[in-house]
Order: C-alpha cells, then sequence, then structure tokens
C-alpha cells in the first residue's frame, strides 16, 4: 500500500514540476511566456479586487510573481513526493495565489466561450486544492509512532 501512495504522490506532483520546469526553461531575463500572459490578467484581478473590496493589490514586477510560482512547484512538488506536509502547504500556497488569478472566469459573462474554458481549469484547480487538503488531513490524522515502554520489572527477593 506504502508503494501505490508513493506512486500517486509522484504523478500529482509530476504536474507541478514539469510545469515549473517549462516556466523556468522560458524564464530568461523578462519572466517569459509566463510573464507576458499573466501581466493582463494580474491587471485584471488586481482592478477586481479593489472594486469589490475597495482594497489596493500592491505593484510589483510580474517575473517576480512567475520566480515564486516556479519555486513554490518545483519545491513543493519534490517535497510532497517524499511525503512532506510542507511540500502540500507550499502547493496549497500556489494554487490559492495564481488560480484566481490566471483562471479568471468572473471577467467574462457566462454564455462566453472563455468563460467556460476558464471555468473548468479554476474547478480543476480547486479539485487539485481540495486533494492537497485532503492529504494534509489524512497525514495529520495517522497517529505517529509511539515508543513502547517497557513494563518495569517486578522485584523478587
Amino acid at each position: 500500500m506504502a508503494f501505490v501512495s508513493f506512486v500517486g504522490r509522484v504523478l500529482f506532483a509530476s504536474v507541478f514540476i514539469l510545469a515549473a520546469w517549462q516556466e523556468y526553461n522560458e524564464f530568461g531575463t523578462d519572466g517569459g511566456l509566463a510573464a507576458k500572459s499573466w501581466r493582463p490578467k494580474y491587471d485584471a484581478f488586481s482592478k477586481h479586487v479593489s472594486s469589490q473590496t475597495g482594497v489596493q493589490v500592491p505593484e510589483f514586477d510580474i517575473k517576480h510573481l512567475v520566480a515564486a510560482s516556479i519555486a513554490l512547484k518545483g519545491l513543493g512538488g519534490l517535497l510532497f513526493i517524499l511525503g512532506s506536509s510542507f511540500g502540500a502547504y507550499l502547493l496549497l500556497l500556489h494554487q490559492a495565489i495564481t488560480a484566481p488569478i490566471l483562471y479568471d472566469f468572473y471577467n467574462y459573462d457566462a454564455d462566453k466561450k472563455e468563460f467556460t474554458q476558464l471555468f473548468m481549469k479554476f474547478t480543476q484547480s480547486l479539485a487539485l486544492f481540495g486533494a492537497l487538503l485532503f492529504f494534509i488531513g489524512m497525514k495529520n490524522s495517522i497517529p505517529r509512532r509511539q515508543v513502547k515502554k517497557k513494563a518495569p520489572k517486578t522485584k523478587t527477593g
């Protein structure tokens, strides 16, 4: 059963690791294709948050967000394969930050083709988020091994 669990973690984390590797290869000095495609989505996200909450989202260089995404996916995926809860928390953080920005279905009308595509990708991201929460919950529910205490020997004599 432990082997099946390991293979499942490898297959699950390979999605994150391969995506991080691809973004890393394209990164360059300006953040690569990811930074170019994330900039308009980040601007739309920050406008949406500002209009709904009145809170101003800080402005920063988008290549830092791409670099953080690569680091979270790569390190989190490797640690997750090894069975670390910390790796799962890193992947959760990645999903929580990037999913609302990348899959901005809320900026489209429900009858548009883009809405359907982005909403499906967003719900897939939520499924990954749920799987990570399930892993953390199961990891925390399994009791740690406790050292068995030897019964004290009675003195005879």
